[in-house]
């Protein structure tokens, strides 16, 4: 019963989290427009650098915000972090100017990260043979939070630019009290480490996995595969409307149909299809596969219902993440399990800053229709490259190394 109350705060959490980051995405132009007194167009140039900034701070500071976990607990730096961004949705509620979005985007950047000492307190409770399970199951929580964010933003929006940070902050600090009272402690004292400043950052991380080479491996298949899965956030909606002329109203029903696939996938079909295919290997490989092949329906797709096929396919599609981050988990002790996930919670965020810029650069070219090539369907083909290239490594892998699912010893990672 312990194990299945912090699993469900877990998943509370970082649905609460996402939703608080969709809430905020149907007011965000016109709040920036009443601060800054700058047009849409200014506006939206302003909105990227926001989010480049947020990109930037869960790049640098998720690898702190994991070796801490290590130090202290899973637990306090999580309801820190609940609190922080709590207190940051208040400040943008009420900036007063655009300087002050782009300090609670900073700030939102370094509390949003409190899902690496999540997944490493799932890392705790769970026996290595199940974390494909747990981590899928808590993962659907992006995904319906990617449903129920916008769609409440949207409606609280009619109450001013504004209510909706409130709310989001009233979610959090809700979340964070009831987590002081419910969530016990994960990590036992003689499992953690001491705090290394070396190691407490992106690039210390790295060299700390460069010790584990299958990790590093596995790793560089989870960047390729997020780098080619911004696709999606970055270039969906243009790419809708130019090629089947959809209107806002469709792309939120079909952005909110993807969040419905990835929350049933990862949720449900995970726990039952990573032991039917035989464990964590061949899911993340029918997975890349999967998510190659979605992508190229999505390139060539000649209608719009054509679309909707390849979100129903994404189910399969939606079991690389969770089967990944299992696979790594199981090579690494526990008291490394925060650095571990700031880690991946680093190159993640990276893949967030390159992709979208990779992704609508390509898609700009070739939507041109003055360029010499016109196919606007080129940023989904080079998604499908990096899933391909993704699950030739994860083969290479699997082929090289025997990734046992025996928990290292601790002193392996001091």
């Amino acid at each position: 019963m312990p194990h299945r109350r912090a699993l469900l705060f877990i998943f509370i959490t970082i649905l609460i989290d996402s939703i608080g980051f969709g809430i905020i995405l149907p007011v965000l132009p016109k709040l920036i427009m009443q601060v800054s007194d700058a047009d849409l167009s200014q506006a939206a140039r302003y909105g990227g650098w926001l989010y480049f900034v947020y990109a930037i701070a869960q790049f640098f500071c998720a690898p702190v915000i994991g070796n801490l976990s290590d130090r202290f607990g899973r637990r306090p730096v999580l309801l820190l972090a609940l609190f922080a961004l709590g207190a940051d949705y208040i400040v943008m509620g009420i900036a007063p100017a655009l300087a002050w979005l782009f300090a609670g985007r900073l700030v939102a950047g370094i509390a949003g990260a409190s899902y690496t000492p999540a997944y490493a307190y799932i890392a705790d409770i769970t026996p290595p043979e199940k974390r494909a399970q747990s981590f899928g199951f808590v993962s659907a929580a992006f995904g319906l939070g990617f449903v129920l964010g916008p769609a409440i933003g949207g409606l609280l929006g009619s109450l001013g630019p504004r209510m909706p940070f409130f709310v989001a902050a009233g979610l959090a600090l809700l979340n964070a009290t009831f987590g002081l009272f419910a969530l016990p402690e994960s990590l036992p004292l003689e499992r953690r480490r001491a705090f290394e400043w070396s190691r407490a950052n992106p690039f210390g991380t790295l060299m700390q996995l460069r010790k584990r080479p299958v990790v590093v491996g596995l790793a560089g298949v989870m960047f390729l595969w997020v780098l080619g899965h911004q696709v999606l956030p970055s270039t969906w909606a243009f790419y809708t409307m130019l090629r089947f002329g959809w209107s806002e109203a469709a792309v939120g029903l079909s952005l909110a149909a993807a969040g419905i696939v990835m929350a049933i996938s990862q949720g449900g079909l995970t726990k039952v299809l990573v032991p039917a295919l035989g464990g964590e290997q061949r899911a993340a490989l029918v997975g890349l596969l999967s998510g190659a092949a979605v992508y190229l329906v999505y390139a060539l797709a000649p209608y719009g219902w054509v679309m909707y096929i390849g979100l129903v396919a994404w189910g399969l599609a939606a079991m690389s993440w969770p089967s990944l981050n299992a696979l790594m988990s199981q090579q690494v002790p526990p008291n490394a399990q925060g650095e571990l996930q700031g880690g991946l919670a680093s190159l993640s965020s990276l893949a967030a800053v390159l992709g979208p810029l990779l992704m609508t650069q390509l898609f700009g070219t070739f939507s041109d229709s003055a360029g010499a090539l016109y196919f606007p369907g080129a940023p989904f083909v080079a998604a499908a490259l990096l899933a391909l290239a993704s699950a030739i490594i994860l083969l290479r892998i699997c082929g090289e190394h025997s990734l046992s699912l025996a928990r290292p010893d601790s002193s392996a990672a001091q």
